[in-house]
């Protein structure tokens, strides 16, 4: 019997669409039938962004303040899956991705529905993830797969890189010399395989051991040096915000946060490698692998 499966995503650049179009390939191919909805918000984000736009929004993700989504219809009342497609924005959910989870349409298709969830970042989901895992549970879903896609280019260049498509509109080489920011194509058309995987499970709704086999295929990688990076400033965000929020010059302190984050990126963050590296690693190795596991689990 084919199945019904609804997938839900936002996107600005597109490459949500592509990660979604090679994903669910499979699926179809095997005569499932593939319900693909791209919401959009009443007022949207521009593509490209500006500098001052992109970092005002950085309170309300923190915060996770959701915004209105435009009319969408869903064919069916019930699906047999759901994938959800989202984006980490200043290591929260993003903006559209939160919308979604609290719309009431859509908390009441995930309710006793499988779920699979797509990210798509720059290198930092734990703390998005984690997130996303918990407003699921809270709407009754299960949660059954997770796939974290990532610019897999050194942290500091990414930085460069992706700004320039941000701020550019152009997924293209920065200063005809940098790596192409985003997700590499290799890697949006190798999600086939995860769906190769999905759909397996799928046709006989028997879900049990489908992370296991994801994450042998590298699905989701989690690197303890960003690890430690992004659960350090997870709680340095939150006190921004309140900075943010309660002062009256709030523009003067969004570009205070913007150029804390060049410090932290440049400055603070080797320092704290190299720190954690000689003090803590070599200590706290069941911790560490402790932590790694719960992010690679669905559960």
């Amino acid at each position: 019997m084919n199945k019904k499966v609804l997938a839900i995503y936002y996107t600005q650049s597109g490459q949500m669409r592509d990660i979604i179009d090679n994903f669910t390939a499979p699926l179809a191919a095997a005569g499932d039938h593939v319900e693909k909805v791209q919401v959009k918000l009443v007022s949207d984000y521009p593509f490209p962004w500006t500098g001052q736009r992109f970092y005002s929004v950085m309170p309300d993700c923190v915060q996770e303040v959701p915004a209105e989504l435009e009319p969408f219809n869903l064919e069916e009342k019930r699906y047999d899956l759901v994938i959800l497609g989202y984006q980490p924005w200043f290591l929260w959910p993003s903006i559209p991705s939160n919308s979604i989870l609290n719309n009431p349409a859509i908390k009441n298709i995930l309710e006793g529905t499988p779920v699979i969830t797509i990210s798509e970042a720059r290198n930092m989901w734990l703390n998005a993830y984690e997130r996303v895992r918990q407003k699921l549970k809270d709407a009754g879903a299960s949660l059954v797969g997770n796939i974290a896609l990532v610019d897999k280019h050194p942290n500091a260049i990414s930085f460069f890189t992706i700004f320039h498509w941000m701020l550019g509109g152009k997924k293209d080489r920065y200063l005809g010399i940098f790596p192409k920011p985003g997700v590499s194509p290799e890697d949006i058309a190798n999600t086939k395989v995860y769906g190769q995987t999905v759909s397996k499970h799928l046709m006989t709704n028997d879900w049990e051991g489908m992370q296991d086999e994801l994450l042998k295929q590298n699905a989701v990688r989690v690197k303890y040096p960003l690890m430690l990076l992004e659960t350090t400033a997870v709680p340095t965000y939150t006190k921004w915000v309140g900075l943010i929020e309660r002062k009256q010059r709030r523009h003067f302190w969004l570009m205070a946060f913007k150029y804390y984050l060049y410090v932290a990126l440049f400055v603070g963050a080797p320092i704290l490698l190299t720190l954690d590296a000689i003090f803590i690693k070599p200590f706290s190795q069941k911790r560490i692998k402790a932590k790694t596991k719960n992010y690679l689990q669905v559960s």
